[in-house]
């Protein structure tokens, strides 16, 4: 990669050799790691975020290729032809967020995703993200940028609708950072506890010679015959008494905070520990997309069936197709077995 010195960006021009793996391997001064969560990659969505925050693409049949759903990919049904008809026009939304998650002490990470949303219906499109970020990539013909003709407080609307969804989507990510926090911090408090009981033994243990002097001192009183000595000895100990007192005192604090658990220094520590997760949208693409029929020709050994099910470019299936021996919904997880004498799903096939 070469910037250019005349470059309007914050990247230092000249060459830079870019890796577009995740390895924390030590890097020179002009390597960069490119994977989504790096830092050089970050500042770039950044930068590019604040000259075009928004915009508009249309994505069309021309774009695209028409998605078989998986619930046909995993079975011996051939799909011998798949037609698309477009009926009307649909606006989406496709909104960049990136999520950080970090503790006050210690930065933890951040994350880019993408959701889409349909105007309209405000149906969540998650093939349309793919797509989206698809047309992204540079081995991709870039698609013209447009003027995005959204109201603003239609889009504010849809990232406030959308915010909660996409932190619940890396919630296991956020769950992994707090279980991680909450075990530095449960090894900070027991290592604390352990430097205090150790205080607690050291003051112990010189409260023991102090007692052992004050009493060798009042012996040495009684049997001194000499009056200076007796006077300095008298001295001594109420000076050591008194050092007596402050200790005891001392360790007496430390025994009753160690009975009540340290709570200050528990809740100063997990304070430092505690979850910061902030979510930002970074750019608001509109994205125009057609909606329509596909047209499926199936055929197993000698048996063939038509499927005409709502679909849209770039969105893929946009209905839900049931069993027709048990009617579940035919998805993912529970693909179309057969088509001998109906269509009939891996689940009830099965059993």
């Amino acid at each position: 990669m070469t910037v250019p010195e005349n470059a309007t960006t914050e990247i230092p021009s000249g060459q830079l050799i870019l890796f577009c793996d995740d390895a924390a391997a030590d890097l020179g001064e002009n390597e960069r790691h490119l994977h989504p969560e790096s830092p050089f990659f970050q500042e770039i969505i950044a930068e590019a975020s604040e000259k075009q925050p928004a915009g508009k693409i249309t994505i069309g049949s021309e774009d695209t290729q028409i998605e078989i759903p998986p619930w046909l990919q995993e079975n011996n049904i051939n799909v011998n032809d798949a037609t698309f008809t477009p009926y009307y026009d649909r606006s989406a939304i496709a909104i960049l967020y990136r999520i950080s998650i970090e503790t006050v002490s210690e930065y933890q990470s951040e994350l880019l995703r993408v959701t889409a949303i349909d105007i309209r219906s405000k149906e969540r499109l998650p093939k349309l993200e793919e797509t989206f970020l698809g047309s992204t990539l540079p081995t991709e013909s870039q698609i013209e940028s447009q003027p995005v003709d959204v109201d603003k407080s239609t889009a504010d609307d849809l990232i406030a609708q959308t915010r909660e969804q996409v932190v619940e989507r890396v919630q296991p990510k956020i769950d992994e950072i707090h279980q991680e926090a909450s075990r530095a911090a449960e090894a900070e408090i027991e290592e604390y506890r352990q430097m205090q009981q150790q205080r607690i033994e050291e003051l112990e243990e010189k409260k023991t010679r102090l007692s052992n002097r004050i009493e060798d001192l009042s012996e040495s009183i009684q049997q001194s015959g000499d009056e200076g000595n007796r006077i300095e000895a008298l001295q001594n100990r109420k000076e050591l008494k008194s050092e007596y007192e402050d200790l005891d005192s001392d360790l007496e604090e430390l025994r009753h905070r160690r009975e009540q658990g340290y709570p200050e220094k528990q809740q100063e520590i997990r304070e430092r520990h505690a979850l910061e997760v902030v979510v930002s949208p970074l750019t608001i693409t509109q994205v125009e997309y057609e909606r329509g029929e596909i047209d499926l020709e199936l055929e197993e050994g000698t048996v063939s069936r038509s499927l005409t099910l709502g679909y849209g470019d770039g969105v893929g299936i946009t209905e839900e197709l049931n069993c027709e021996f048990c009617n579940q919904t035919l998805g993912e997880h529970n693909s179309l077995r057969t088509i001998q004498e109906g269509l009939q799903c891996s689940q009830c096939y099965s059993s």
